[in-house]
C-alpha cells in the first residue's frame, strides 16, 4: 500500500494537478452518464447547404475535383494490387498487415480476436482496453478510412470512377454505427481523421453522379455531429492525452471552419480550434524541434498534420502565427538529421503504431521522404526528392535541392545526439522528462551503414497486449544501452504509464581531427536504488568501428547488464566483444522479437553481457 502511496504522488508530481483533477472529474462524469447528455444519440438531421450551392461554391481545397490535379496518371502495380484486394474486402493494417475482413464487414468486430463490439452501447460505455476484446485499434483501422486514398490515386492513375464504390462505404459505415454508439466514437482522434479522409474523397468526387443530393446531405449530417463530438470532448486530449491526438483534434476543429463554413457552428469551432492547435504544437514540438512523445512515427504524424493545417490556411489566406513556422521547421531539421540518407527511414525509436494518416505514394511506410518533402515543399518551396505527394497538395514550380550536410547534430532539450559520415549514422539519445515517457530507453544507440539499420531499436509491436511482451518492446532489454539486473530505467505501471521518471541527464558530442567522442549520463533505476549510469562512446572517423564505455555508479553486489539488439540478416557482420578489466566476457546470445510495423513480429538478436564489476568496455565492428 505504502508503494502504491508513492507512486500515485510521483504520478502526480509529473503530470501535475490540471492532469490529475480532470482525470478525476471526467471519470465521474462518465460513471453518472453525464456524457449520454452532452453525446446524444438519434440527434436531429441537420440540412446546411445544398449539394448544387456546394458544388457552385466549393471552399478552396488543394484541388477542385480530380479534373484540376497537377499530376501525369502513372499505373502502377503495387496500388492496383491494393485496389483489388479493398474491392474484395482486404485491407492494409497499419501500414503492414492484410486483413480480410469481407464485403460485408460490419466495423464493430475486431478481426484479431473475433470480439464484436456492442452497438448499442453509448461511446462512454466501452472499455479501450479489455483481454477478451483485444486491441481496439484492430476496429478503429478501416473506421479512419485512409485505405480511400488507394482508391482515389488508382481512380486518378487509370482513368477509372470508383466513386460510387467510395461512396458506398462511408454511407455503410453510417448507417451501422449511428452518431455517438460503439467503439467507432470512442476516440476524438480517429473521428478527426475520418472526417478528413471522408473530405479528401468528396472533393475527388465533387463532380460525379454517384454524389447525389441524398448522399451529401447524409454525409454532411454525419460530419456535422461528429465535429460536435470532437468539439464537446476536445479537453480530453488537451489535458488528459495531451500528445498527437491533441493536435490532430484540433487542426480539425480549425479547418471546419475552412471547409464547412455553411455549418454555423464552425465559426466558433474554427476560432477556437486554430488557438488551441497552435498552442499545442508550440507546446508540442520543442525549441529544439524534437517531440514530446519521443517518437520518430508520431513526429511524422505531427508533420502531415502541418503540412495540411500550413497548406490550407494559406490558401484561405489566414496564416497561423510565427511559432507554428519556427517549429515546423525545426522539426524537419531534426528528423532529417535523423534519417539515414540511403533507404530514406529513421531509426525504429519511440511508440511505433503503424500510423501514416494520408499515404499518397507507393512508398513503404518506414520511408519518410516524402512526408518530409511535403512539408519542406509547404515551408520553402523545395524538395529533396520528387513524389506524387506534392501534387495532390497543389504545389508546383518546386526546386529539387538534394544537399545534405554530415558532422554533429545536437537537439539538447530532449537529448538526441546524431553523427552523420556520409552514409553512416550513429544516432543516441540522453535525455530528461519534462513529459511522459513511453519507454525506457535512454542511452539507446542505432547504426546504420550504406542503408542497413545494424543495431536497432526492437520497436513497439502492440499497445494492448500481454505484460510480459509489453515490457519487452518498451522496456530497457529491447534497446541498446544498459540494465541492473535486468530492471527497467524507471518503474512500469499500466499502458502506458511509467514512474521515477528520469529527471537528471546530460550529455556532449565532441569532435577531434581522427574521431568524435559522445559522453552522456543519467540518474536511473530509482525504485531499486538510484544509479548513475554514464555511456561514453568513441567513434573513429572512417571506420566502421565504436568503443563503447558503461559504468553504473553504484553498482553494490548488483549486477549490469549490458543489451545490443541487432538485425540477425546483418549477424556475420557485426563483431562484438566486451571485457571487465582485462577480462572477455561471455555472450548470450538469443533470438527474440523485432517489430517494424505494428503487429507484426520477425525475429532480432540479442546479444548480451553480463558483469558484477561497474564498467564494461565493449568494441563494435561492422565488416561490410
Amino acid at each position: 500500500m505504502l508503494n502504491k502511496i508513492k507512486r500515485l504522488i510521483d504520478l502526480f508530481k509529473n503530470m501535475g494537478m490540471r492532469y490529475v483533477a480532470f482525470r478525476v472529474q471526467y471519470m465521474i462524469s462518465s460513471k453518472l452518464g453525464f456524457h449520454k447528455n452532452k453525446f446524444p444519440t438519434s440527434p436531429n438531421v441537420k440540412t446546411f447547404t445544398t449539394l448544387e450551392d456546394w458544388r457552385s461554391n466549393t471552399p478552396i481545397f488543394f484541388f477542385d475535383g480530380k479534373e484540376n490535379i497537377p499530376l501525369t496518371a502513372k499505373k502502377s502495380d503495387a496500388l492496383e494490387a491494393r485496389f483489388r484486394e479493398s474491392k474484395q474486402g482486404i485491407f492494409t493494417f497499419f501500414s503492414s498487415e492484410k486483413q480480410d475482413l469481407g464485403a460485408t464487414y460490419d466495423w464493430i468486430i475486431n478481426p484479431s480476436t473475433g470480439y464484436k463490439y456492442d452497438i448499442t452501447k453509448h461511446w462512454s460505455d466501452i472499455q479501450d482496453l479489455s483481454a477478451e476484446a483485444g486491441d481496439i485499434k484492430y476496429v478503429w483501422e478501416k473506421a479512419r478510412f485512409s485505405y480511400l486514398y488507394d482508391i482515389i490515386r488508382h481512380d486518378y492513375h487509370n482513368n477509372s470512377d470508383q466513386a460510387a464504390f467510395v461512396f458506398s462505404e462511408i454511407e455503410d459505415f453510417i448507417m451501422q454505427n449511428p452518431i455517438n454508439l460503439g467503439p467507432n466514437y470512442k476516440c476524438s482522434q480517429e473521428i478527426s481523421l475520418r472526417i478528413l479522409n471522408w473530405t479528401f474523397a468528396l472533393y475527388y468526387y465533387k463532380n460525379s453522379e454517384a454524389l447525389t443530393p441524398e448522399r451529401f446531405n447524409t454525409i454532411i449530417n454525419s460530419i456535422y455531429w461528429q465535429l460536435h463530438h470532437v468539439f464537446h470532448n476536445i479537453n480530453f486530449s488537451r489535458i488528459a492525452v495531451r500528445n498527437n491526438h491533441a493536435i490532430t483534434e484540433t487542426l480539425m476543429l480549425y479547418l471546419s471552419g475552412l471547409l464547412f463554413p455553411f455549418i454555423p457552428e464552425t465559426k466558433k469551432w474554427s476560432k477556437a480550434g486554430k488557438k488551441w492547435f497552435e498552442q499545442e504544437v508550440d507546446y508540442q514540438i520543442y525549441n529544439d524541434g524534437t517531440f514530446l512523445q519521443f517518437s520518430m512515427n508520431y513526429h511524422r504524424v505531427a508533420v502531415q498534420l502541418l503540412t495540411w493545417g500550413i497548406r490550407l490556411s494559406e490558401l484561405h489566406n489566414d496564416k497561423f502565427t510565427e511559432a507554428v513556422y519556427t517549429k515546423a521547421k525545426k522539426s524537419l531539421s531534426f528528423l532529417e538529421a535523423s534519417q539515414d540518407p540511403v533507404s530514406k527511414q529513421l531509426p525504429n525509436y519511440g511508440s511505433n503504431d503503424g500510423a501514416l494518416f494520408f499515404k499518397l505514394t507507393d512508398y513503404d511506410y518506414r520511408n519518410y521522404q516524402s512526408q518530409l518533402d511535403d512539408l519542406r515543399a509547404v515551408l520553402y518551396g523545395t524538395i529533396q526528392q520528387t513524389s506524387e505527394s506534392q501534387s495532390w497538395y497543389g504545389l508546383r514550380d518546386l526546386t529539387v535541392d538534394t544537399k545534405r550536410e554530415d558532422g554533429v547534430f545536437s537537439f539538447r532539450e530532449s537529448g538526441y545526439q546524431i553523427i552523420q559520415e556520409k552514409d553512416v549514422k550513429t544516432f543516441l539519445r540522453c535525455g530528461s522528462y519534462k513529459d511522459r515517457p513511453f519507454q525506457a530507453d535512454n542511452l539507446h544507440l542505432d547504426i546504420w551503414a550504406n542503408g542497413m539499420n545494424y543495431l536497432w531499436d526492437v520497436g513497439s509491436y502492440l499497445y494492448n497486449t500481454d505484460a510480459e511482451t509489453l515490457n519487452y518492446f518498451v522496456g530497457t532489454p529491447g534497446h541498446n544501452t544498459v540494465s541492473v539486473n535486468g530492471e527497467n530505467q524507471m518503474l512500469k505501471g499500466n499502458r502506458f504509464i511509467w514512474y521515477n521518471w528520469i529527471k537528471e541527464a546530460q550529455s556532449t558530442v565532441i569532435e577531434e581531427e581522427d574521431r568524435y567522442m559522445f559522453k552522456g549520463a543519467i540518474k536511473a533505476f530509482k525504485h531499486i536504488g538510484e544509479r548513475t549510469h554514464t555511456r561514453t562512446i568513441t567513434k573513429f572517423k572512417g571506420k566502421l568501428e565504436w568503443h563503447i564505455e558503461d559504468e553504473v555508479s553504484p553498482l553494490n553486489n548488483d549486477t549490469m547488464i549490458q543489451y545490443w539488439n541487432s538485425n540477425p540478416i546483418l549477424a556475420d557482420q557485426i563483431r562484438i566483444k566486451a571485457y571487465s578489466g582485462d577480462k572477455e566476457l561471455t555472450k548470450k546470445e538469443e533470438t527474440l522479437w523485432y517489430s517494424g510495423y505494428y503487429g507484426v513480429k520477425t525475429p532480432s538478436l540479442r546479444t548480451s553481457f553480463e558483469t558484477t564489476s561497474p564498467k564494461i568496455k565493449t568494441t563494435i565492428t561492422i565488416l561490410t
